[in-house]
């Protein structure tokens, strides 16, 4: 397992947010005597515009007020860092095309940007960005989104696209109101708050069997730890442990797999983080 991470993620936060830069320090400090790290580079303009509109790169490299939100704030130099998270997604992916299992640790998030916007803390849609790219040299690329919450943004990039498919669990009702039902490609299973690791893990279950299905060439992991128990942004009831277990199911695929960090923020990050990756 190799993880793609840059310390210059680290180096912009904006007051009172919760997706702050210590909820990726902690985590490297946990993982860096344990793991091979490997610096990530940010991606190149035409990686983005394979997702996004042209518009919305602009828009963000200059800072413009109509493609951010609240949640999503214009920081000074934030195309450089969402470039860097993106480009830390592919490098995962071709990792993975490789042979190695990988994790990308960066941030921003990616998996609620949509192709014309940034919002949810999403700046560009990582896990889109790398899964694209990839489409030139695997025929078909399926994505497991294990976030809190639903990705919107993944689902709106590659809805209708046959050589890609989406399976998403995430709370409902929760931010962003989307994924209430499945449509085309794109398998949503909305599960309600206080859903337990018993119940998730047999969901899970069922949209393993639709990747299975569907076959592809390797599998990319939006991977949030925004569903245990003790998370402030979400009210899933998942365990410790349950990411040791959600990590053993999706390896036993034998898939070549990457993942990309989406939400998590929580104080255990560095403990579900490393139970992911050692299951």
């Amino acid at each position: 397992m190799k993880i793609l991470f840059s310390s210059k993620c680290l180096e912009y936060r904006h007051p009172g947010h919760p997706e702050s830069p210590e909820r990726i320090s902690r985590v490297y400090e946990s993982l860096r005597n344990e793991f091979e790290f490997v610096k990530a580079k940010p991606c190149k303009e035409e990686d983005i515009l394979r997702v996004h509109s042209f518009q919305m790169l602009q828009a963000v490299k200059n800072l413009e007020p109509w493609v951010f939100d609240p949640d999503t704030p214009p920081e000074d130099n934030i195309y450089f860092y969402a470039s860097l998270a993106a480009g830390g997604a592919i490098q995962a992916a071709e990792l993975a095309l490789s042979g190695e299992n990988s994790f990308s640790l960066l941030r921003p998030p990616g998996h609620h940007a949509i192709r014309t916007k940034a919002m949810g803390f999403c700046y560009f849609n990582n896990i889109a960005i790398a899964c694209s790219k990839l489409l030139d040299s695997a025929e078909k690329t399926a994505i497991l989104d294990l976030d809190c919450h639903h990705g919107n943004g993944t689902q709106d990039i590659f809805l209708g696209n046959p050589r890609i498919l989406y399976v998403s669990l995430h709370q409902s009702p929760l931010y962003p109101g989307t994924g209430l039902t499945s449509q085309s490609n794109c398998v949503n299973f909305p599960l309600p708050p206080g859903t337990t690791e018993l119940q998730y893990l047999k969901i899970l279950e069922t949209g393993i069997k639709q990747i299975k299905k569907f076959n592809p060439d390797i599998l990319g992991i939006s991977m949030g730890f925004d569903t245990y128990k003790n998370d402030p942004l979400g009210g899933l009831a998942l365990e410790e442990k349950s990411y040791k277990k959600i990590s053993e199911i999706v390896f036993n695929l034998q898939i070549p797999c990457f993942s990309v960090l989406e939400g998590g923020y929580s104080k255990e990050m560095p403990v579900l983080i490393k139970n992911f990756l050692k299951p």
